[in-house]
């Protein structure tokens, strides 16, 4: 049997017809060149309405939806570690006040003191 192919909702739902009107396991694996498990699956997905046209357009849009998510999480996780990476390598300031609220210290000038 070959491995890892892809087969439209349309050929999945008439295997799983064909199987339902009698047909048996075997020869419908024999003929189609896939495994009786797959078949079963296909049949179990079948009845409970998982291949009909309006549940397989939802379920592509979702799964686009979930790509390009994913996409997106692992565009973020890149630029998380740059951003670590440039922080790790930055210049520290060695005087000063380390907080971020506070600020730089700010001195007097000589103006101010009229």
């Amino acid at each position: 049997m070959v491995k890892n192919r892809t087969h439209s909702i349309d050929f999945k739902r008439q295997v799983a017809q064909d199987y339902l009107a009698g047909e048996p396991l075997h020869s419908l694996a024999k003929r189609h060149d896939l495994s009786r498990n797959l078949i079963r699956i296909w049949v179990r997905k079948y009845e409970a309405g998982a291949l009909d046209e309006d549940t397989a357009a939802l379920l592509q849009e979702y799964e686009a939806r979930m790509a390009a998510l994913e996409r997106l999480v692992g565009k973020q996780a890149l630029e998380l570690e740059f951003l670590k990476g440039a922080l790790k390598h930055a210049p520290r300031q060695r005087s000063g006040p380390t907080s971020t609220i506070t600020g730089p210290m700010v001195y007097p000038s000589h103006r101010d003191a009229d």
